[in-house]
């Protein structure tokens, strides 16, 4: 009764602009139209992506008005829950604007191949074919949205003092990754491996593919048990959502490692250790469903605790709960 009494209980002094993840948004917002109107021949969607724009917008400045008239947690939630949402928007966007950009995957490729000798995403699913491995990395991968909405939810509900701060840590950094994902064209090996022909793959040659994915989107389907639960339920979100974008860092990894840094600093133990080993399975999945190289998941370890810090310090630095 308490929680619902304080959900709905009228803020004395009402935050009066935009949230600091609501201004990260906007940042984004800017810079990708800029780029837009920059490159508006080449953009094959640029009116649509614009339009978008103008919705998104026009949501955000209709949740401020709600919460300027109900000041109160319910609608500070629906704010940052508006964003979040989004998030799913923006993804997809990325492609639209770095498929203008020369493909950087025959590079990545190629440096996996110097590291290990071999591509490690190629072969690993090839080594352990059991269906009960399978579903237990299609599992990790398809964690990574629940994991995210936990963190979000327990922050709000146990730790409601924070939850601007881890808000703000999470969303900012979703566009930090989007920012890179635009300039570094890397769309990981479900999709160049098949761009550049299997039989080249498998002898080491990784041809420079170009614009090739400013036509296309196919990629392969991921290996696993294919009558699985959980080899379905990522393969339905990969038909959803994806899009040959989005390799380098790996955004999964990445993000993942700020939500359990986050699960840590909330002093919560078990949070933490529920958290654990969904994420180690996710690292791990990420390379075995062909979804990203080796590197792409190291760089979202290192980059995840990067973020974390950066956007924690900045966020000390905003007054606004």
């Amino acid at each position: 009764m308490k929680f619902l009494k304080d959900l709905f209980k009228i803020e004395k002094k009402p935050y009066k602009g935009l949230f600091a993840y609501e201004w990260a948004m906007v940042a984004y917002l800017l810079l990708t139209l800029f780029l837009i109107l920059f490159c508006f021949t080449k953009v094959q969607n640029s009116e649509a992506m614009i339009w978008g724009r103008v919705r998104i917008v026009a949501t955000t400045a209709a949740l401020y008005a709600v919460y300027r008239m109900i000041p109160c947690r319910f609608t500070r939630f629906a704010r940052a829950t508006l964003q979040l949402a989004l998030l799913s928007w923006w993804y997809p966007d990325t492609y639209e604007i770095n498929r203008m950009f020369p493909n950087l995957d025959h590079l990545f490729a190629g440096w996996e191949q110097q590291l290990f000798g071999c591509q490690p995403a190629l072969l690993f699913h090839q080594s352990v074919p059991s269906h009960f491995f399978s579903e237990l990395m299609d599992l990790g991968y398809a964690s990574y949205f629940p994991m995210i909405v936990l963190v979000f939810v327990f922050y709000f509900v146990w730790r409601y003092h924070e939850f601007q701060r881890a808000s703000f840590i999470i969303l900012a950094s979703f566009f930090v990754y989007y920012v890179i994902y635009i300039f570094l064209p890397v769309t990981g090996p479900q999709y160049y491996y098949l761009a550049a022909d299997m039989e080249n793959i498998g002898q080491g040659i990784f041809p420079n593919v170009h614009d090739y994915f400013y036509h296309s989107m196919e990629r392969m389907t991921s290996p696993g048990w294919t009558d699985g639960f959980f080899y379905q339920q990522v393969e339905s979100a990969h038909n959803a959502g994806e899009r040959p974008t989005a390799a380098f860092p790996s955004s999964h990894v990445g993000v993942s490692t700020i939500l359990l840094l986050l699960s840590w600093r909330s002093g919560n133990r078990k949070l933490f250790y529920v958290l654990l080993p969904f994420f180690v399975l996710l690292c791990i999945s990420t390379v075995y469903i062909m979804a990203h190289y080796v590197i792409d998941a190291v760089a979202g370890l290192i980059s995840g605790v990067v973020l974390f810090y950066t956007m924690l310090f900045f966020s000390k630095k905003m007054k606004q709960d």
